[in-house]
């Protein structure tokens, strides 16, 4: 249901508040630049870091501001299942359509936990479901099998975004359920490595910065011009390096500011980058000609 290139799209703050008017332009900006789907309060959005109010608030002027444009995928997950299950009935009634829900954190549930928090989230809300592993951020690594029988017994459960960088996973979780789920990329590094292996899109962080690169990485594929698609693939190297330069989304949201495109705020305990960090991501974005 969900494929193409979809911008894990960050949260921009001004004096402390959410920039509302900084986060819509974004938005326009996406959609210009090619983007085909939207992800508020992901992990670049600094989901972990909002209060409920200042969750919905995001997640309904993402929908406002994308006005049925583009799909508004938003992230609901939490390592509590009554919680992700109330985000994500929130979610559906402020329009999203559909919410990306990563595996529970720092409690690591079993495999069988993982099938049934998701199949209790499926019950309880009839909305497009994006399942989302990324054992780097969550110490558990949500397996292909038990990805399948999720996706056997919850039939509103149409995607998942795969984070693990291990391409042997990934064939495995595409050859499972790859012809009833879309299979999206959640590393930009993997994208066009996964679209040869029968992947369907990207969740991407580089794409806030690159837009019409990343979202043309994977037009180029599905059009069969495999040279164009493996240039900008490898043109993107230095920009996927240097959004991870430091933790997800200090670097993006750095670069963004160099690109006067949002003021360069975080939620605390998320802090500024190093000086020299700051230098080496400068000079890739320089190179990139992005600033």
């Amino acid at each position: 249901m969900f494929q193409g290139s979809i911008v894990a799209i960050v949260t921009p703050f001004k004096k402390g508040k959410f920039d509302e008017k900084a986060y819509c332009k974004l938005i326009d900006w996406h959609i210009k630049q090619g983007t085909h789907g939207i992800v508020p309060c992901g992990t670049t959005g600094e989901a972990s870091t909002l209060d409920f109010k200042e969750h919905f608030r995001v997640i309904e002027v993402a929908v406002k501001c994308a006005n049925k444009r583009i799909p508004v995928i938003a992230g609901t997950g939490a390592n509590s299942t009554d919680e992700a299950i109330e985000l994500t009935k929130k979610a559906k009634k402020l329009g999203a359509d559909g919410a990306l829900l990563v595996t529970p954190y720092y409690n690591k549930p079993t495999q069988e936990g993982l099938y049934r928090h998701y199949k209790a989230v499926a019950d309880a809300c009839k909305l497009p479901l994006v399942l989302y592993n990324v054992p780097g951020r969550t110490a558990l690594n949500m397996l292909p099998a038990t990805v399948a029988r999720i996706a056997e017994s919850c039939k509103n459960v149409v995607s998942i975004k795969e984070a693990t960088g291990d391409m042997k996973q990934a064939s495995e979780l595409i050859r499972l359920v790859g012809d009833r789920l879309t299979v999206l990329s959640g590393d930009d590094f993997t994208n066009l490595p996964l679209y040869a292996l029968g992947g369907h899109g990207a969740i991407s962080v580089t794409a806030n910065i690159a837009p019409k690169m990343v979202a043309e990485v994977y037009n180029a594929w599905q059009r069969g011009d495999i040279e164009t698609a493996r240039t900008l693939h490898y043109r993107l190297e230095p920009l996927n390096a240097a959004m991870f330069i430091e933790t997800n989304p200090i670097p993006v949201k750095t670069a963004l500011s160099f690109m006067g495109k949002i003021a360069e705020e975080f939620k605390l305990p998320l802090c500024e980058m190093s000086a020299a960090n700051r230098e080496k991501l400068k000079a890739v974005l320089q190179s990139a000609e992005l600033i």
